[in-house]
């Protein structure tokens, strides 16, 4: 009973953001931008670096709209940056984002009499201290953000799995890229409030990757992925909690864990 009253809460925040990170794992995947998550991420708490320096209170909507206008500069950015034949590789774009973003942030947490510290928790996150209200608003930004990708399912799917396609049924691709980027940047802002970078990170392309290797179909790769983010997020809260090891740090290691064991399993069997 201890543990459910320790770590119910926890558990809860892990499972939705298996729910939604999973999803957006495989558009990620297909569209070959790895680390998008992680620097998207990264400039979410770059913005709410600025906040804190600016005497923004964590918790506030105005420090939260702070960390969202960063990301949405970031989603406009990688949306501009796509082109189809390649000249500059996206990745390439991204990781440089990502770079700047940190050294920015060590820089504006510089200024902060708790800089190191501050810097640590958005890193790892405090998903320990997740409170229920947090995981009800979360939850329900994330449903709002999972409509729209299945009202506008056809578009996101196309321009994800055969941009080719997309142009020729006459898509405002980079349009479609901006809208696709600015609802990921809504996802990621609020996860990196609970979660931190690395442990969103981790939600975002594990499960995918894993799903990858057994299965071929969306629907199949995402039942995987949901099923494995869901396991890996009880089995890392329930380590962090018997051993008294920081909550999101233990989950990340679970991730990297369950991956190297299935890609063994993978490679066996193959």
């Amino acid at each position: 009973m201890e543990f459910l009253s320790v770590m119910a809460a926890p558990v809860a925040a892990c499972l939705a953001l298996v729910g939604i990170h999973t999803y957006l794992g495989a558009h990620v995947l297909a569209r070959q931008v790895i680390f998008v998550d992680l620097a998207l991420a990264q400039v979410a708490a770059l913005g709410a670096a600025v906040g804190a320096v600016a005497g923004l209170d964590h918790d506030s909507p105005m420090a939260y709209a702070v960390a969202l206008g960063a990301t949405l500069v970031g989603a406009g950015l990688f949306a501009i940056t796509r082109t189809r034949n390649h000249e500059v590789s996206q990745e390439a774009v991204i990781g440089i984002s990502y770079a700047v973003a940190a050294a920015a942030t060590i820089l504006v947490m510089n200024r902060l009499p708790h800089g190191a510290e501050e810097i640590e928790a958005l890193l790892v996150g405090s998903i320990l201290w997740v409170s229920w209200s947090d995981i009800l608003v979360t939850t329900a930004l994330y449903g709002a953000v999972g409509l729209l990708h299945w009202v506008w399912r056809d578009r996101f799917l196309t321009i994800s799995y055969d941009p080719d396609e997309a142009a020729r049924r006459g898509y405002n691709i980079r349009a479609w890229d901006f809208a696709f980027y600015a609802m990921f940047g809504v996802v990621v802002t609020r996860s990196v409030h609970i979660a931190g970078v690395l442990l969103v990170f981790c939600f975002l392309i594990v499960p995918a990757v894993a799903a990858s290797l057994f299965a071929t179909t969306l629907r199949a790769r995402l039942t995987y992925g949901w099923l494995l983010g869901g396991v890996v997020s009880v089995a890392g809260c329930s380590m962090s909690y018997l051993w008294d090891l920081p909550t999101g740090a233990t989950v990340v290691c679970v991730f990297g864990g369950a991956l190297a064991l299935l890609g063994v399993a993978r490679a066996v069997g193959a």
